[in-house]
């Protein structure tokens, strides 16, 4: 334990990191990747909380939808990241990981209701808990949900698992001379439009010396390597 960075964690996934080669919906491959990862952090004694997009679901609505208002379109979207969460809670459960899913949009008849104190009791217990429907309000992303419950719950640190090595000038998979970051300021991150997470996000973050780590979650041992405190991927922190 004494080798552990972080004790709590709080892991923010996209919904498109589900895509795999799939144009939108769940690959199943990706779906065990992760679980395989979460379970070898979880094997360290490291507590787990988990924040998931729903993009991979969304978009193909709205690929072939019109007309459909922002906050109407806010409500799909928090659905489907309940559809991703329960997807993952699933995979996470194969691997005989034990799992709570939580959500902000009440419908227990498939996961609990989001209360702070039973969701830390969740983790002290040793389960994997997973906050699905966002902060359950409208015009707030799935990035400001995860700097909520992760100031929350307490975490030591938001670990965002991307498809690229951590925080670049510019998008890497499209620019290859795009510049890295190993270590950069909320403020650099704002002033230079990074979009590591949106503005509410990187300011709740900021304001509650909350430190982030984006890294490539695709890479086996990875989510490892970070909270064993390794050098990988970028850290967002004052610096």
């Amino acid at each position: 334990m004494s080798e552990l960075r972080y004790k709590r964690i709080l892991l923010k996934l996209s919904g498109e990191a589900l895509l795999g080669n799939k144009e939108y919906g769940i690959d199943s491959k990706m779906l065990g990747l992760y679980a395989e990862e979460i379970g070898e952090v979880k094997e360290l004694g490291v507590e787990v909380g988990i924040v998931i997009g729903g993009g991979n679901i969304y978009r193909g609505i709205e690929n072939s939808s019109d007309g459909i208002d922002k906050v109407t379109g806010d409500h799909m979207g928090m659905l489907a990241t309940v559809i991703n969460a329960l997807a993952l809670q699933s995979a996470l459960e194969r691997k005989k990981l034990k799992t709570r899913c939580l959500t902000a949009i009440n419908m227990e008849k498939i996961a609990e209701p989001f209360i702070r104190r039973r969701a830390i009791r969740h983790l002290e217990k040793g389960r994997v808990v997973i906050f699905a429907a966002g902060t359950g309000n409208p015009y707030f992303t799935t990035d400001t949900a995860a700097a909520l419950r992760a100031i929350e719950i307490e975490a030591d640190v938001i670990l965002k698992g991307t498809r690229v090595n951590g925080v670049y000038d510019s998008d890497p998979e499209k620019n290859s001379a795009a510049i890295h970051f190993p270590k950069i300021s909320y403020a650099d991150v704002l002033k230079k439009d990074l979009r590591v997470m949106d503005l509410t996000a990187i300011t709740l973050c900021k304001e509650n010396k909350l430190p982030i780590i984006v890294f490539n979650m695709n890479t086996p041992g990875n989510l490892k390597k970070v909270v064993l405190g390794e050098s990988v991927g970028s850290k967002v922190s004052d610096v």
